[in-house]
This record gives C-alpha cells, sequence and structure tokens, in this order.
C-alpha cells in the first residue's frame, strides 16, 4: 500500500508537470473563424475617400452695392447668358448722388459757357483796340516819313518834325504793349479753358462713376453659366458685398475630396485615384491640394483624365480609391479582427494537414482596404487564422475542429 501510494503521487506530480508545462492550446470550430490563404499578386497602397462633384469653374454673385431686392428676373437653376439680368435692387441714396451729380456737371457746363463767352468777348474787345492803335501807328508813321523828308529838304522847321517823330515813337510802342496785352490774354484764356475742359473732364468720370454703380443694382451674370444657390427674395436687404449666389460654367466638371490629415505628407498633385460610376471605372487626377487643415481634414481637387462620367450631376458623391503607390508584386495578407488584439506582429498559421493553427511572428509593411503586405514569416500558400484573437487570451495553439 506504500508503494503504491508513492506510485499515485509521482504520476499526480507527473501530470500535472505535463498538462501545466506545455503549451497553453484551446479547441475551435472551425466554422466560426475565417481562414485565408496566402498568396502572392498585384499590391497597391491606396485609402478610400469620399469627393463631391462640382463645376470645373465657379463665378461668385456678390452685391456691389447694397440695397432692396425689388425684382427676380430668373430663378434658381437657369442658365445664363452673360450679361442676361438676374435681380434688380433699389437704392435711394445711390440715386440722389447720381442726381446730384448730374445737376453738377450741367451746372459746370452752363459756368464753363458763360466764362468761354466772357473769354471770347474779352478778346473782340482788346483785337478792336489792337486794331485801333494799328490805325493810329499807320497815320504817324506816315506822317513822321512825310516830315522827315521835309525836314531834310529844309520845308518844315524841326519843331514840328521832332513832334511828329515823337508821335511815331509813341504809337510803336502802344502798339507792342497793346500785341503783349493780347498775347498774355490769350494764354491766360486758353489755360482757364484747359483747366475748364479737365474739371469737367472729371466732374464727367465722377458721374459716369456714380452711373454704373447705380447700374450694378441690376445683377447680371457675368459670364454663361446655370445660376446656382441664389439667395434672395424680394423685400429682402442685401449689404454691399454680400453673398447672391454663383454661376456654373458648363464646361467641365471636378471632384472635391476630403483626406484625413495623417496622409496630408503623402499628398500631392498629380496622384492618381479611380471611382465606379454605373458599372464602369474612370480615372482622375489630383490638381490641386489645400494645406488647411479643418476638423483633422483637409481638401483637394481632382479631375477626370480623358472621359467624364455620362449623367453625373453638381453634388453628387463618388467613392474613390486614392492610390499612394505604384502597382507592385507582394504577398497579400486578407484584412481581418487578427489586428487588433496582434497588432500585426503575429498570426496564428495552419499546420499542413490543418488540424492546429500555433503561433507565428510576421512583419507587416504597407497597407491598403483590402490586404496587408507581408514582408516576414510568410511564404505563398500558407494559412491563417484572420478573424478575431478576442477569446483566445494567451492561447499559442488552437486546435481546429469542426462539429
Amino acid at each position: 500500500m506504500l508503494i503504491a501510494g508513492i506510485a499515485g503521487i509521482i504520476c499526480l506530480i507527473a501530470a500535472s508537470w505535463y498538462f501545466t508545462s506545455g503549451k497553453s492550446r484551446l479547441n475551435v470550430n472551425t466554422d466560426r473563424i475565417s481562414i485565408q490563404e496566402i498568396k502572392k499578386g498585384s499590391f497597391q497602397e491606396f485609402i478610400p475617400v469620399n469627393g463631391v462633384v462640382l463645376p470645373k469653374t465657379t463665378i461668385y454673385l456678390d452685391a456691389l452695392e447694397g440695397g432692396r431686392v425689388e425684382e427676380k428676373f430668373v430663378e434658381d437653376g437657369t442658365i445664363m447668358k452673360k450679361g442676361q439680368p438676374i435681380l434688380r435692387l433699389s437704392n435711394t441714396d445711390l440715386e440722389l448722388s447720381l442726381v446730384n451729380q448730374e445737376t453738377s456737371v450741367f451746372n459746370l457746363l452752363t459756368q464753363m459757357q458763360i466764362s468761354r463767352n466772357a473769354a471770347q468777348q474779352n478778346t473782340i474787345g482788346k483785337l478792336n483796340q489792337l486794331t485801333d492803335v494799328d490805325n493810329s501807328f499807320k497815320e504817324a508813321e506816315r506822317i513822321y516819313k512825310l516830315n522827315k523828308k521835309l525836314y531834310e529838304q529844309k520845308v518844315i522847321g524841326s519843331q514840328e518834325f521832332k513832334q511828329s517823330e515823337n508821335n511815331y515813337n509813341y504809337q510803336l510802342q502802344k502798339k507792342k504793349l497793346a500785341e503783349e496785352v493780347l498775347r498774355k490774354d490769350s494764354l491766360s484764356t486758353r489755360q482757364e479753358q484747359d483747366q475748364a475742359r479737365q474739371s469737367f473732364g472729371r466732374t464727367q468720370n465722377a458721374l459716369e462713376v456714380m452711373r454704373k454703380k447705380v447700374g450694378d443694382l441690376i445683377v447680371r451674370a457675368p459670364i454663361d453659366g446655370q445660376l446656382t444657390s441664389l439667395d434672395a427674395e424680394i423685400g429682402q436687404s442685401k449689404n454691399k458685398g454680400e453673398r447672391l449666389g454663383q454661376i456654373d460654367v458648363m464646361d467641365g466638371f471636378k471632384v472635391r475630396v476630403d483626406v484625413d490629415e495623417h496622409y496630408i505628407s503623402r499628398i500631392f498633385t498629380g496622384l492618381v485615384g479611380e471611382c465606379t460610376v454605373a458599372g464602369k471605372s474612370f480615372k482622375l487626377n489630383i490638381k490641386k491640394v489645400y494645406t488647411q487643415v479643418t476638423n483633422g481634414r483637409f481638401q483637394v481637387d481632382m479631375e477626370f483624365n480623358d472621359t467624364i462620367p455620362q449623367g453625373i450631376r453638381r453634388g453628387q458623391t463618388l467613392q474613390i480609391r486614392l492610390a499612394l503607390s505604384d502597382e507592385t508584386q507582394a504577398l497579400l495578407l486578407p484584412k481581418g479582427g487578427f489586428y487588433q488584439q496582434t497588432g500585426g506582429n503575429w498570426i496564428f498559421k495552419l499546420n499542413e494537414s490543418g488540424t492546429v493553427a500555433y503561433k507565428t511572428e510576421i512583419q507587416l509593411g504597407r497597407q491598403n482596404p483590402d490586404y496587408y503586405e507581408i514582408l516576414q514569416g510568410l511564404k505563398p500558400g500558407d494559412k491563417v487564422v484572420t478573424s478575431s484573437y478576442e477569446n483566445y487570451g494567451t492561447m499559442q495553439e488552437l486546435v481546429l475542429k469542426k462539429e
């Protein structure tokens, strides 16, 4: 009995050591897990993003002048022609300023006409004076020349000759003075007229500017396109610079895409994306990157390469696969819930018979929404468990069984 008791104790110790010192195992039903095979194939790193279809060119309509909405000529969605009126505003202050400016121009024009008439009358008077002076000078010159000959012939005395000579010199100086006065008066009149014309020109320009400001109360289409987002109702007051709507040029579309800020260093113009519309695949390129980050995201504009999908509309949402790398050959591991517990450092790999899955260390590289790129630890043909490991704890092996 003593020997039997010692033997039993030894057996218990041996059994305890056997079951506690070996690898931890767990029986798993194969119907409740996902098993995938490692394959080599084409791999491309891409991220799924959503984009909104927008017109390639959009012109915004702002109120150039503030006012009250008096009349709407068209409704939102209308196809517009350049110069076609959209709505009319009223602004009594601007209209009163226009009337005052027109009155100022009229008064200035009247004053210019009065000044021109006065200058003409003054010039005529000086011309008459010059004519009288010229006539007196010619008469004095005639008498002087005649008396000079008579004096040389001793017919008249020196007193009479000197008197005619003095009168001649006096009339000569008077004529020169009258001509100088007329010349300076002409220069002064010309300068005054030039100044008046410049002043009138500036006033007319101010009037044209005021007329344009009043004309801007009628909002017109700046280009051909479709009127969208019109925000104006009759009786509503609009401030200067306030957004009224926009004109979408119907010459093509672009796609505005939101991207997580995590990828901001890897996004640049020229990257290619792909979307599917009505069962057909279309390529897009990034044309512009907006680096401003808002709520953890930034935006890029993409344009279709060659063909634009038929029937797409403004505001439509497209799902785009934005490629971050070129397509290469790699070992592919399908994505699954295992990553949340392992962090991609290890995975359960099946043996050749498929009855046991044991813990195997691996190294992953790039990823896309469908696959991980395997760098080490697995080879083509290997089968692995990709479903969640949440219930496996610290198990080293999974014994696979079917119900």
